[in-house]
């Protein structure tokens, strides 16, 4: 065999995702296309096998017949970051609430009394509710593709240094299905990114919807959302698992680095001083243009929160860092999230 010089550049490769129609099916929910996320990069996904390599009794060395390999029973890890558009972000935030697809209307949100979530094997009307994730390759027959994904992390966030405060992203995706090729399974891709579809931090112009536990007109330098929905796997398989879980605690934690002046000065006492109980508007956590989010632009919305940290961040003028957490009252949605 011969040498092959061609060379392939990393940014030639894609990461696409789509919505299935069932458990164990790679098929885009209602025939959509898949869509292209617009990452900065591609890393290889975890792939977690089981293996055993101990010696066995009667060798100082490992032999051949002492290797043992197992795919079966492993979850595996697909993790990328990029830029949040309209068209993926519809979808992140569908499934890692645990929305299914087009039910929620461009505003994504997690109720404060949610119960255990389940999907698995043989399951009916559960269309949109997992997603599968290709790897794509330059290389022709070479695609990795895996289904039944969850979104177990995602963060959002933006920095007005950093491409004048563009959102950005970055997803944690979990299955416990065996991946497979896509050497004979023809796509259909939609890889357009449109600026429309982007997202900033001067879209808050709104000072008075720029508010961290009751505290508004807040000077923001940068933000950061991350929500988290663990995801467990059970019902081994020859495919793999048959059932996964969101049963764990769902968090909704936001930070921001916000100017510190004699409007966010009192927060140094409100992180010293808080109780248990308190009035929801006066904890509420918002980064929006106005007092309600809104399908299409992009927004943020924790009615009720608590501080987690308050703190000094020396830059070229004084800031504070602020962090809350999102808390349920009862009655109003633990976390919102508008695109």
């Amino acid at each position: 065999m011969a040498i092959n010089t061609a060379a392939f550049s990393p940014k030639q490769f894609q990461v696409l995702i789509a919505e299935q129609d069932d458990f164990g099916a790679i098929v885009a929910a209602g025939g959509n296309a898949y869509h292209a996320l617009d990452v900065d990069s591609v890393g290889f996904p975890s792939l977690n096998p089981t293996q055993v390599l101990d010696v066995r009794s009667g060798s100082r060395v490992l032999q051949k017949e002492d290797f043992f390999q197992d795919v079966k029973a492993s979850v595996k890890e697909i993790s990328v970051s990029g830029t949040a558009t309209t068209a993926a972000l519809d979808m992140l935030l569908e499934n890692i609430m645990g929305e299914a697809e087009g039910s929620a209307g461009g505003v994504y949100s997690f109720a404060s009394d949610a119960g255990v979530q389940s999907v698995g094997k043989d399951d009916t009307g559960q269309a949109g509710t997992l997603l599968s994730v290709i790897f794509s390759s330059p290389l022709s027959n070479s695609d990795l593709a895996f289904k039944d994904c969850v979104v177990t992390s995602l963060t959002l966030n933006g920095d007005v240094g950093t491409e004048g405060g563009r959102v950005k992203f970055s997803v944690t995706f979990q299955t416990g299905t065996l991946a497979e090729d896509l050497s004979d399974d023809s796509i259909s891709v939609d890889t357009t990114f449109a600026a429309s579809e982007n997202y900033f931090m001067s879209g808050w112009s709104d000072v008075a919807n720029r508010k961290m536990y009751g505290v508004d007109d807040l000077v923001l330098s940068s933000f950061s959302l991350t929500l988290e929905n663990p995801a467990t796997f059970s019902g081994l398989v020859s495919t793999g698992y048959e059932i996964v879980s969101r049963a764990g605690e769902f968090s909704a934690v936001l930070d921001v680095t916000a100017k510190y002046d004699a409007n966010t000065e009192p927060l140094i006492a409100s992180f010293n001083n808080q109780t248990q109980q308190g009035a929801t508007a006066a904890q509420a956590s918002i980064l929006n243009n106005d007092g309600t989010l809104n399908d299409g632009l992009f927004g943020i919305s924790l009615p009720k929160s608590i501080l987690t940290n308050v703190a000094f961040n020396e830059a070229d003028v004084m800031m504070l860092d602020i962090s809350v957490k999102a808390v349920g009252d009862g009655s109003n949605a633990l976390v919102e999230v508008a695109c």
